[in-house]
């Protein structure tokens, strides 16, 4: 017999309900979403209810996309299959909105968080999310009780896992950004998110039917993808005495690209011509938005074709040119381990207009990896990185001066003195920048020469967080604040071309040089490293002149 499949489309006010009890079963993964995806969350749905012109019901609706549960028809019991960093974040986000309003407005929202029991309905009390058994008591403590967000913002960090200290910091940025907001403003959000908001909802009764939807739903096969639609709809619209032509020009640029490469490709092609985030999916923007400004066979030869030969040199680092090649392919290469890349619809554009003049491209993209990687250290998320890129098109192809010091490719004075501050202070602790940074700066101090093709690099304290009593650290470092204050910085890290060793990490200074920062061959493949093993001792004076020249050259890579 078959298994039966439902999927349907439902309102928000219609998933938080009686209908449903939501429980992330053991073997998922922890809560993983960061800030930047609860920030484009919010900043979406802000973007989609409007300023408050119009009434919520002519507002354009959200689809916050679908998840996948293992329920049967007649018991509300469902577990959740895929989903659960939405739920998740939703469920946190209606637990802030109730901690903002006043009493009457908080009552009414707590109707979604909790589900209160009737003996004449059947049903019994509980939260209508529940979280893994790790986190289940700290999420019901903290977030869906009530006033458990005053308590969740008071918690040190330290001793939380990973996914509680997502928790938290989503809560927090949610708190931070609905509390500028007046109580009339919270009520029509509100409103919005719990009327105009939708999921799909697919559900069935066992784990393996499940899971195939699942893996449906997130497959990167071959089946048919954007680029393919608009493949039918552009070369459609070309003569057909025509059509073989361009497509070989279309099928070319993807085979050399690769199909993955190609799909990106239009997502950069929309950022390029749209400036903003997507607000309707892509397929609808190509139809409505660009398509028809230009001719099918302009948008092959003077959109599709150059963008896509200057993605693949971008990606590859591969330029060529008998002046600035290699400058110009060592930038693209540190751009290529940045986090993100937002930064790639403004260098597609400048290198499609620019590809034949090396100075420029040197020039230009000295200034974006400047930028790229100052946004990277202060941890900018993805509205404010979507923003400033969105200003630099236009800047780009208004053709006013780049380099002028208001213009949107330049740091400000205050981004500046934020990104010294973060450099002067505790990297090791930022784990996402701290290796790109020492290699860098390692990659500066070596005059370009190095290379960094190892299978694995690491970031290493010299002075150990926790030296052993009775070692020469606690003779150089005798006060604990003092050596803490140490500890984290550049000027006591270093990089190894191999996984840590837990076991040499606290040995005296002497025997850690010998048997942990040198490898089999003695040939030490990091200058930072080299500089350490000239150190006869390591004392707060060697940190802070290390720190000192650290912070120097850095400032003097990225003109602070």
């Amino acid at each position: 017999m078959p298994v039966a499949i439902h999927a349907t489309e439902k309102a928000l006010l219609k998933v938080f309900n009686n209908d449903f009890a939501f429980s992330i079963p053991a073997y998922q993964r922890p809560y993983a979403w960061t800030k930047d995806q609860a920030s484009e969350l919010l900043t979406d749905l802000l973007s989609f209810l409007g300023d408050g012109s119009e009434a919520v019901t002519d507002a354009n609706p959200y689809f916050l996309g679908s998840i996948v549960l293992i329920k049967s028809e007649d018991a509300p019991k469902a577990d959740v299959v895929d989903g659960q960093q939405r739920l998740t974040t939703i469920t946190i986000l209606l637990s802030v909105l109730r901690s903002l309003f006043s009493e009457k407005n908080a009552s009414r929202l707590t109707k979604y968080i909790y589900q209160e029991g009737d003996e004449f309905e059947g049903t019994y009390d509980c939260y209508r999310l529940k979280l893994r058994e790790r986190d289940e008591d700290f999420f019901r403590y903290y977030v869906q009780c009530e006033n458990g967000l005053d308590k969740l913002c008071k918690l040190d960090t330290f001793q939380l896992s990973d996914s509680q200290k997502n928790i938290k910091a989503n809560a927090s940025y949610f708190l931070e950004q609905l509390g500028q907001l007046s109580e009339q403003q919270r009520s029509r959000f509100s409103h919005y998110l719990m009327t105009c908001c939708f999921l799909v909802v697919v559900s069935t009764p066992d784990l393996d039917s499940a899971y195939r939807i699942f893996s449906i739903l997130n497959a990167r096969g071959l089946d048919l993808s954007l680029s393919d639609f608009l493949k039918s709809e552009v070369i459609g619209s070309i003569p057909p005495s025509q059509q073989e032509k361009y497509t070989k020009i279309w099928e070319t640029e993807e085979e050399d690209l690769g199909r993955e490469k190609f799909q990106e490709l239009f997502a950069h092609i929309r950022m390029i011509d749209r400036k903003a985030k997507p607000r309707k999916t892509t397929l609808k923007e190509f139809r409505e938005d660009i398509l028809p400004k230009i001719e099918p066979q302009k948008f092959i030869e003077e959109v599709l074709k150059p963008y896509s030969d200057a993605l693949e040199i971008i990606n590859t680092a591969n330029y060529r040119s008998d002046k600035d090649a290699e400058t110009i392919n060592s930038l693209l290469r540190w751009l290529n381990q940045i986090d993100n890349f937002d930064w790639i619809p403004p260098a597609i554009l400048y290198f499609s207009k620019n590809s034949h003049a090396p100075e420029k491209l040197k020039q230009f993209f000295t200034d974006i990896e400047r930028l790229a990687a100052g946004l990277f250290i202060l941890r900018a998320d993805i509205n404010d990185r979507i923003g400033r890129y969105a200003k630099l098109l236009a800047a780009i192809e208004e053709n006013v001066d780049l380099y002028a010091l208001e213009s949107p490719l330049q740091l400000t004075p205050q981004e500046i003195n934020r990104i010294i501050k973060t450099l002067d202070g505790d990297l090791y602790l930022i784990k996402r920048i701290r290796q790109y940074v020492l290699l860098r700066l390692d990659s500066t101090l070596s005059q370009g020469e190095a290379t960094y093709e190892y299978p694995v690099i690491t970031v290493e304290h010299v002075l150990p967080q926790n030296p052993s009593e009775g070692s020469i650290w606690l003779e150089w470092f005798p006060n604990d604040e003092e050596r803490i204050q140490y500890v984290h910085r550049i000027g006591n890290l270093t990089l190894l071309s191999r996984k840590k060793n837990a076991e040499a990490q606290n040995y005296d200074f002497d025997k850690k040089k010998k048997k942990y920062f040198l490898n089999n061959t003695s040939i030490v493949p990091f200058v930072l490293t080299t500089q350490v093993l000239q150190q006869s001792e390591w004392t707060p004076a060697v940190i802070e002149q290390r720190q000192e020249d650290s912070l120097q050259s850095l400032r003097k890579i990225w003109r602070l």
